[in-house]
């Protein structure tokens, strides 16, 4: 079932946004579904009935590759990480887009995760590709896997190397961290620095 936004089915029955809004109001026609965001969606079948016509056409749904890294100074990681996921992609015959995330895991408002999560909610993701699990999100996962079944799509994790508890749990002290000093200037800031540098080095001592 495809599902239009309020621009494209206002675009499709040439009327403008703002007579849809004065209907749904009015409840003379409502939108299928409103996202979280407040975004309002129309259903092909609902197109189908205002215009007079009995078949519906099905929307041939995304292939998305998501790619995230933490900080500006990772970009060159982040190139890195878009070409791995295209080449896996590319062997396996996909047809697909990117969408990438400069952010910490724990960051749940950056562009390109708000952006999947639409296209996730406006049925438009058949499945998403990513390189690590941890690249989706280090917090949540269970509840964005969660929200990706409801609307029967699919995650699909490249590399499923699993880590030990231990590393998790430093990987995961680091961002904490590193999110909270973000938010701290002078003295403070200095030590929480501190603190994220010797963690770092706790795990490397760890790995070797």
């Amino acid at each position: 079932m495809r599902y239009y936004s309020i621009g494209e089915f206002a675009k499709a029955i040439n009327v403008t946004e703002q007579t849809l809004r004065n209907w749904d109001k009015k409840g003379t026609l409502s939108p299928h579904h409103t996202t979280s965001y407040g975004k309002r969606f129309y259903s092909q079948e609902q197109l189908n009935n205002y215009i007079g016509k009995d078949d519906s056409s099905n929307l041939v749904r995304k292939i998305i590759g998501y790619c995230r890294v933490s900080s500006n100074k990772q970009k060159d990681d982040l190139e890195r990480q878009i070409e791995n996921v295209k080449t896996y992609m590319y062997a396996r015959g996909y047809q697909f887009e990117i969408i990438s995330d400069i952010g910490s895991g724990i960051n749940y408002d950056k562009k390109g995760l708000l952006t999947l999560l639409e296209l996730i909610q406006s049925n438009q993701v058949e499945k998403v590709v990513v390189l690590y699990k941890d690249r989706l999100l280090r917090f949540g996962y269970e509840l964005f896997e969660n929200v990706c079944k409801y609307y029967n799509t699919k995650i699909e994790i490249i590399d499923n190397t699993e880590k030990s508890d231990e590393e998790e749990l430093v990987e995961d002290m680091i961002q904490i961290v590193t999110v909270f000093s973000c938010r701290l200037q002078g003295k403070r800031a200095k030590q929480t620095k501190k603190i994220i540098k010797e963690l770092k080095s706790n795990d490397t001592i760890n790995e070797s």
